[in-house]
């Protein structure tokens, strides 16, 4: 172990610090830092934001990379489309917190459709669900069909979604 200067505050620093004690900079003994993680930008730009931004990890300074475009891929990610942990997908978002139009995701909060463990939504389905039309274990809505409530517009309103789907996947 020895000692260097910080290349953000020049003072004094172990080789191994991982942050520096007197600024707070990150791995101070490297002569360049550019952050952990990966982030790439498409040059393709649509008023101003990239049609693809992927984003994942810190920055130079630790602040968190938020992916954010057309398609926003990331851990943190704002996009018309968006697959992220985190996410606002305005259109469409795929992860695990995801808020939008429509949204897949463990914590689904959609406002025309949501699916997930836990999913809001005009359609609504999920372990438990909120919305209008609900397919759910456990929850609350106009028409529902679970285990223990089922409506019959319910029922018929998800087994024509159903036909749908099938021909569309068809």
């Amino acid at each position: 172990m020895a000692i260097i200067q910080c290349r953000e505050c020049n003072r004094d620093v172990s080789d191994e610090a991982t942050i520096c004690p007197h600024c707070g900079a990150p791995y101070p003994a490297k002569k360049e830092y550019y952050g952990s993680g990966f982030e790439w930008k498409s040059k393709i730009t649509i008023y101003g934001y990239p049609l693809i931004h992927i984003a994942i990890g810190r920055d130079a300074r630790g602040k968190l990379r938020v992916a954010r475009g057309i398609i926003a891929i990331g851990q943190f990610g704002i996009g018309l489309i968006t697959i992220a942990q985190f996410g606002v997908g305005i259109l469409f978002g795929f992860g695990q917190f995801i808020l939008g139009l429509t949204t897949f995701a463990q914590f689904a909060i959609g406002i025309l459709f949501g699916l997930g463990q836990f999913a809001t939504g005009y359609i609504a389905i999920g372990q438990i669900a909120f919305g209008w039309y609900v397919l759910c274990q456990f929850g609350f809505g106009k028409y529902i069909l679970s285990p223990g409530i089922r409506d019959p517009q319910a029922i018929e309103f998800f087994r024509q979604l159903w036909e749908r789907i099938s021909r569309l996947i068809s």
